[in-house]
């Protein structure tokens, strides 16, 4: 799992998703939040701007995951 270190309280999912390289850009979070891929922490996420703190953990079934951390 790959860990990626914000420095906010929050980022949008679409942010972290193209943050971690997982997407290229926002259209792309929008097609995979449709097909019913994403996942934060544990439960499927609907919405492409849901608020992602730390310690929460992101994850793209086929692409991978990664977990928010406070960034030093």
């Amino acid at each position: 799992m790959q860990e990626v270190g914000i420095q906010t309280e929050f980022i949008k999912l679409q942010q972290i998703l193209k943050l971690a390289g997982i997407i290229g850009q926002g259209s792309d979070a929008r097609a995979l939040i449709a097909e019913g891929l994403v996942y934060v922490n544990g439960e499927q996420a609907l919405e492409r701007g849901k608020k992602i703190r730390h310690n929460d953990v992101v994850e793209v079934k086929g692409l991978g995951s990664v977990k928010v951390v406070m960034e030093d």
